[in-house]
């Protein structure tokens, strides 16, 4: 089981457009830099230094082809990851039953400040 700070560690690595479009790419299968040349608006030395990131904290690895470099994924959570941050999730959840929560705007429970005014007494 993975402790708070590898959990943490782990989602801080992940958390980067060119690195979560790397990792839906290798769900696909293996890829060598060239693939990722292919589809990425990135420079080879770019993308170099994401999967060095990826494969030093062993989210992926490797294997040399002649002179390519083969990357596939290692670490078992990634794909779960990726396929849930890809669902579609159509409502919010439910407001718990034992709140009397009112539901204005989007973030309910929060209320706006007026401009030119310190907060209330409420809000301190």
């Amino acid at each position: 089981m993975r402790s708070l700070g590898q959990k943490v560690e782990l989602l801080r690595i992940i958390a980067h457009p060119v690195r979560i479009r790397i990792l839906e790419e290798l769900m696909k299968g293996v890829k060598c830099v060239s693939d990722f040349e292919e589809f990425l608006d990135v420079s080879q030395p770019n993308i170099s230094q994401h999967l060095g990131l990826l494969r030093n904290h062993g989210v992926i690895d490797y294997y040399m082809d002649g002179r390519l470099r083969c990357y596939y994924l290692v670490d078992p959570i990634i794909p779960e990851i990726i396929e849930l941050l890809g669902r579609d999730y159509p409502e919010a959840l439910p407001a718990p039953a034992c709140c009397p929560v009112t539901r204005r705007g989007k973030y309910p429970g929060k209320r706006r400040r007026r401009k030119g005014r310190g907060p209330s007494a409420r809000e301190i």
